[in-house]
């Protein structure tokens, strides 16, 4: 009755731990019935084995569990953005997006620029509308230069002129370059309206009314500020802080002129040639009254010639 214990109990382990077919087990259990007493060491010891094994299978599971770091919380997924044109509000002059991808409205010039050598002097350069590289959102398109080291010029219609008066004019644009810039200009120019004003002959030369870079803003009191994202980073008046200034001086300083050595200090010279005309009257007055003139409504008859400054100061050395 021991012995049969101790099979079966062995038999069992053997089972949960290596999963041996289950004939084979039948077979163990009559060989070791058969053999009697001698073989009962052989199942005890391989009973020890057994537990032994199960013993440090557990202990091994248990340390591997201890060692799994704990698992990091998911990252939420980020959510579609999806694009959407922008649409013009209130009064505006011109709106384009070309986020449609065509150049309706534009005209591209095919004009030749002067003093330049003739397989680069027409405005043959292309344009296209395509999206950024470097934008996320799709859809968002902009006008693009495709050939290198050709001229390029393309312009469209406001839909009426603006007259510079007391409104400032505010013109928004964004830039971005696809392939960065090596050598060039990038100008955004509004153009002066003239009679003979033609857009298809559209050139360096074409007369403009002011030149614009990238967040440059001018009120109609001709002062300035320059911007960078959304940051003064200059500012002043076209008038007094320019150099050199918009309006150029009527007479400009020569630093290295001098005074003729012969020349007369007295601010004012008889001129010995001069003859007094014949119908001089050397009896009219030093001042004629002027019979046509009128006096002004409200003129106050009563009010002294001269009025006192009571403010006055008598100064020091008078």
């Amino acid at each position: 009755m021991d012995q049969k214990f101790l099979v079966l109990l062995a038999l069992g382990l053997l089972v949960c731990l290596s999963l041996p077919p289950v004939c084979g087990a039948q077979d163990g259990l009559q060989d070791v019935m058969e053999e009697g007493l001698e073989e009962e060491m052989d199942v005890e010891d391989e009973l020890d084995l057994g537990l032994a094994a199960g013993e440090e299978e557990e202990e091994m599971m248990e340390g591997d569990a201890q060692e799994e770091a704990p698992a990091e919380p998911k990252t939420p997924p980020i959510p579609k953005v999806t694009y959407k044109a922008p649409e013009p509000m209130g009064e505006h002059f011109i709106a384009e997006s070309f986020d449609r991808g065509t150049l309706d409205g534009w005209v591209m010039s095919s004009a030749k620029k002067e003093e330049a050598d003739e397989d680069i002097a027409k405005y043959d350069g292309k344009w296209v509308v395509e999206e950024m590289k470097d934008s996320k959102l799709a859809g968002d398109k902009g006008l693009v230069l495709k050939t290198r080291a050709k001229h390029h010029a393309i312009s469209a219609q406001l839909l009426r002129p603006f007259v510079f008066d007391s409104k400032p004019l505010i013109i928004q644009y964004e830039v971005n370059f696809q392939s960065g810039l090596d050598c060039g200009g990038a100008y955004v120019k509004l153009l002066t309206q003239t009679p003979d004003l033609d857009l298809d002959q559209f050139t360096d030369k074409t007369p403009y009314t002011i030149m614009f870079g990238p967040d440059k803003l001018l009120n109609p009191d001709n002062t300035f500020e320059v911007l960078v994202d959304q940051t003064v980073v200059n500012s002043g008046s076209l008038l007094s802080d320019m150099t050199p200034a918009v309006n150029p001086a009527a007479e400009i300083e020569d630093p290295d002129d001098q005074k003729p050595e012969d020349w007369d200090e007295r601010p004012k010279i008889q001129d010995p040639a001069a003859a007094k005309p014949e119908d001089w009257d050397e009896d009219a007055p030093a001042q004629i009254a002027d019979e046509d003139a009128v006096k002004p409504d409200g003129w106050l008859d009563d009010e002294p010639e001269y009025i006192g400054d009571p403010e006055a100061v008598k100064p020091e050395d008078w």
